[in-house]
């Protein structure tokens, strides 16, 4: 994994879509500790996570992870 660019990535879309990583995490069911820890590049995100990430920004999950720019 690109680690930089899918730390930077998520940061980017929460930011352009104007949300907070708890909304993020109520809309996601994802956890707002877990999206702090991989915004501070701590820890990980699973597959599944990745791909709950993607489908709710409407992207790739390789645009997350920095393999491509759409």
């Amino acid at each position: 994994m690109k680690q930089s660019k899918f730390f930077i990535r998520l940061k980017e879309l929460r930011k352009e879509n104007k949300i907070s990583q708890m909304e993020l995490a109520k809309r996601t069911g994802l956890t707002q500790p877990s999206l702090a820890r991989w915004e501070k590049q701590k820890s990980y995100p699973t597959s599944e996570d990745l791909c709950i990430l993607s489908e709710y920004f409407n992207v790739s999950v390789d645009y997350l992870l920095g393999l491509s720019d759409y």
